[in-house]
């Protein structure tokens, strides 16, 4: 198991010298390294889920903007929303007229994951049109 200590490898307090504690240091010196691997692959994590949020909510506003126009040229919202969506790297999962010419839209993304992990989907939704007119007196 360990090392046996003889009398030459005690200090004058008679407690064991440096030689029954080697390769302490070094245990140490891996745990630390271990932490800090693992905190920095979950940064890395977070950052991907991060990125991946961000493009999928730009591509759901863009959406949204390319839907509400096209519907108020008269062309099929939903078909320039699909095409807005994917030139953005999103998938569109909705697309959704609600009358007076907004339309919805959401959009989901695939997150990047770390190796061995799979990855998530990102989410976001976005409505576009006109301003609403408000109420009269």
């Amino acid at each position: 198991m360990g090392r046996t200590v003889t009398p030459g490898d005690r200090r004058p307090d008679g407690a064991p010298g440096p030689g029954g504690e080697r390769g302490a240091g070094t245990a140490l010196l891996l745990g630390v390294v271990a932490v800090v691997l693992l905190l920095g692959f979950a940064l890395a994590a977070l950052g991907a889920a991060q990125r991946a949020r961000e493009t999928a909510q730009t591509s759901a506003d863009l959406g949204a903007l390319a839907a509400a126009t096209a519907l108020r040229s008269g062309r099929d919202p939903c078909e320039i929303a699909r095409a807005a969506v994917e030139r953005n790297r999103g998938t569109l999962a909705a697309c959704v007229p609600e009358g007076g010419g907004v339309v919805g839209v959401t959009v989901t993304r695939a997150a990047a994951g770390l190796p061995g992990w799979p990855g998530g989907r990102a989410r976001a939704t976005a409505r576009a049109g006109p301003r609403p007119t408000p109420a009269g007196p």
